[in-house]
Formats: structure tokens, sequence, C-alpha cells
């Protein structure tokens, strides 16, 4: 069973062999559910022209906005913009490729690609820019355009707890994109707020299988509010 033990002891180990040039995944939302040590983890690293898979870049000054101060992300493909003011400047200025993805596309790309299926058709972005130079196609009436699935070099993942083998479980919103990822990325990484024993999750409350999930530590975390709404 000592071979199914997937605990790390450090972050250096969490992200051995994530080099230059690579594709990450994130897991996160705005600041919910993000695997903000990993990334701050990447930042000390120095690691560049990284390719970042994730529904938007952070802030500024926390989360995945901290790899855009030193430029470490060549290309990022999101579905927002977000309240990233250097992520907009940058993208602007035309220092950091971007791709912008619908929402539910990139989401299905991530699990598309985690479940091998290479392409898919959606309706989603037709008769818009987002079409463009993609193979289109009717099914009963309504046209689709085809889109690829995303897999990545590493993927970085947020959860609340997980098990020695790695199973994981997320605490509410903060699933969002998370599973999605850990199921694409060739090596995942996950960091989560307690590592209990084999068996005390039980197995119909696991969000993410230990099968999809090559590392796991167990971090503390800031958990920012992006924007504090008070009722007056």
């Amino acid at each position: 069973m000592a071979g199914l033990d997937k605990r790390v002891a450090t972050y250096a180990q969490a992200l051995a062999g994530l080099r230059d040039g690579m594709t990450v995944l994130a897991g996160g939302f705005g600041l919910c559910g993000i695997p903000e040590n990993l990334i701050a983890e990447i930042k000390r690293m120095g690691v560049r022209d990284l390719t970042v898979v994730s529904n938007n870049c952070g802030v500024d000054g926390f989360g995945l906005g901290v790899l855009l101060e030193d430029r470490q992300i060549r290309k990022m493909i999101a579905s927002y913009v977000g309240e990233n003011a250097l992520f907009e400047r940058q993208l602007l200025d035309g220092e950091l490729e971007v791709e912008l993805t619908p929402q539910g596309t990139l989401a299905e790309k991530m699990r598309a690609g985690g479940a091998g299926i290479p392409a898919f058709f959606t309706a989603t972005g037709y008769g818009t820019p987002i079409a463009q130079g993609k193979e289109i196609r009717e099914f009963n009436g309504r046209q689709y355009i085809l889109e690829q699935a995303i897999t990545g070099d590493f993927a970085i993942v947020k959860g609340w707890k997980a098990d020695h083998f790695g199973n994981v479980i997320y605490r509410h919103t903060a699933q969002n994109f998370n599973p999605l990822a850990a199921s694409a990325g060739r090596i995942t990484v996950v960091e989560v707020e307690e590592i209990v024993e084999p068996g005390v999750l039980l197995p119909e409350h696991i969000h993410t299988p230990g099968i999809y999930v090559d590392r796991v530590i167990q971090g503390t975390f800031e958990k920012r509010i992006e924007k504090r709404t008070l009722k007056a």
C-alpha cells in the first residue's frame, strides 16, 4: 500500500518536473477554490513561457495574477479577464497571448480531455468570432462548431479533504473547475486543507478519485474575498 501513498511533504516536491514552456491547468473560479500555494511555488520557481488554462487569471497581486508580474505566462486560455488590471494591460499591449473561450466550452474542453475525447461539437459561439477557422456542421437543423479538448502537462488543484491515495472532496462552490482540471493533467497535484486516513472518506462523497491524482500536499490558505458585498 505504500506505493499508493501520494502525499508529498514540500511544494518543491509537489511541482517537481515543471519546466519552461509547459501547459498548466488551474482550478478555481475568481478567487474561490484556487490552488494559491501551488501558484506561489510556480512564481518562486521562476518557470517561464507557460500556457495557463483557467477560468480567469486571478487578481492583481494574488492567485494566477502573481505569475503575470514577471511575465511567466506566455499564453492564457480563459473565459474571463476579470478584475485583473495587469492582465488587461498585457492583453491590450500585445504582451500576453489570450484565447478567450466561452465558460461552458472551457469546462467541456477540460472534461473531454480528461475523458480521452479529442474534440466535440457545440452550438456556443456559432456566428461569432469564436467560430472563425473552425469546422461547422449542422445537426437537426442547428449549426455547431468543432472545439478541441484540452489537456495539460500539469494540473494544479485545490481540494478540501483528501486521503493518502489521492481521493479528493471539494467544499461547496470551491468544486467549480477543480475536478475538470484534475482529470485532464498528465501530472495532477492537489493541495488540500486536510489529509485523512484511508477509509475516512465515504466513496459516495468523493468528487475526484485518486486514479486521476499523482501528488497530494496539505497546506494553509489565505482564502481572500474577491468582492465584499455588505447589506446596508
